[in-house]
């Protein structure tokens, strides 16, 4: 719980306001590399985006809707490898590339409350210490974002964060306002406190505005209220059979969902039978053979088992254990799916399936 603990002392808001002039803001971001490498998100192809190393100023596209996989990559890689073994020196940890330090610039809210999301799973029964040396070095600056289609995050109360972050930008127009949520955000404004100035009773009412106005851009609403108990309702509903039908089992949607968090571990042992590694990689429920058990048997051998396990785990048993449902509205996995299988669909489906 160590981990955890120092995790949440660090993250103490110091509910400083400030105001970042636009064209400030590549010199602002350049001088964040003195906290870590600063990756951002870029263009990948057409119309997808990527967290990536920052290279080139002109490549960053501020306007992204989302990327492709989630930040948390950086706490909870794809692949993981935990330590290597031989015969004749036993086992030795890695663990120093958990402590590189990373400043991950324009988090959007419901990417940052996800993280926060995760933050609870990993500090549970047993703490995930590699998760919390990731987390604590890696810096994180939100901004805010303009809903798309699939954009549901407002539904799921995920569309604004109070904290899980260093600092939080907020755009009012030809300026950011930028929220100080660390003691590390502050550092960072110290550092090129020039460029920032006082914000003023114009900027306040530009802010509370656009705040205003976001309300009205999203497109999608879910009405949340009693889902849990018309979940239980439904939990012997045709319409599992009917999404079953269609999943095509690949997982691609637990690979790009921001709070999935599952993984098997694996040993890969060298050609001379004497050294190895251990590794963990993402796994996911939707897998044929998640739920294989020695013996042969599979307790969701059915594809339409599997889904409805994936959509109450995230919107019935996560509310069980924690008041919320882990997914936060990001709408990758509606992006993602190659059988089109629209989460905001289903649920509609559930809500007004009958027994």
């Amino acid at each position: 719980m160590l981990f955890y603990q120092n995790l949440r002392r660090d993250l103490v808001k110091t509910m400083q306001i400030l105001k970042l002039d636009k064209k400030n803001l590549n010199e602002f971001i350049f001088s964040l590399n003195d906290f870590g490498e600063v990756h951002a998100p870029v263009k990948k192809g057409d119309k997808q985006f990527v967290f990536s190393k920052l290279t080139d100023f002109s490549k960053i596209k501020l306007e992204y809707t989302r990327t492709i996989l989630p930040p948390k990559k950086y706490f909870h890689p794809p692949t993981d490898t935990l330590f290597k073994f031989s015969q004749e020196e036993g086992y030795q940890s890695l663990t120093e590339e958990l402590r590189k330090k990373y400043v991950i610039f324009g988090l959007h809210p419901c990417d940052i409350y996800a993280i926060k999301i995760l933050d609870l799973i990993f500090a549970g029964e047993f703490v995930d210490d590699r998760y919390f040396i990731r987390r604590k070095n890696v810096a994180i600056i939100g901004l805010d974002c303009i809903p798309d289609d699939k954009c549901f995050c407002r539904s799921m109360r995920a569309d604004f964060v109070e904290d899980g972050f260093d600092l939080f930008l907020s755009d009012i127009g030809n300026s950011y306002l930028v929220r100080v949520g660390t003691g590390r955000g502050d550092d960072m404004v110290r550092k090129t406190q020039d460029l920032f100035k006082e914000v003023n009773k114009k900027d306040i009412t530009e802010y509370k505005r656009r705040s205003d106005e976001k309300k009205n851009l999203f497109k999608v609403d879910i009405e949340l209220s009693d889902l849990p108990e018309i979940m239980d309702l439904e939990y012997e509903s045709k319409v599992w059979e009917e999404i079953g039908k269609e999943c095509l089992s690949c997982g691609s949607c637990s690979m790009v969902c921001p709070t999935c968090y599952c993984y098997d571990v694996f040993d890969e042992i060298n050609l001379d039978a004497n050294h190895g590694v251990r590794k963990r990689q993402w796994d996911s429920c939707l897998f044929k053979d998640y739920a294989l058990v020695a013996g042969g048997h599979n307790f969701r051998a059915e594809r339409s088992l599997r889904v409805k396990n994936r959509f109450f785990h995230k919107q019935r048993g996560f509310v069980a254990q924690y008041g919320r449902p882990s997914c936060v509205g990001c709408g990758r996995c509606i992006e993602a799916c190659p059988a089109k299988i629209d989460i905001i669909e289903v649920i509609n489906r559930i809500r007004g399936a009958k027994l």
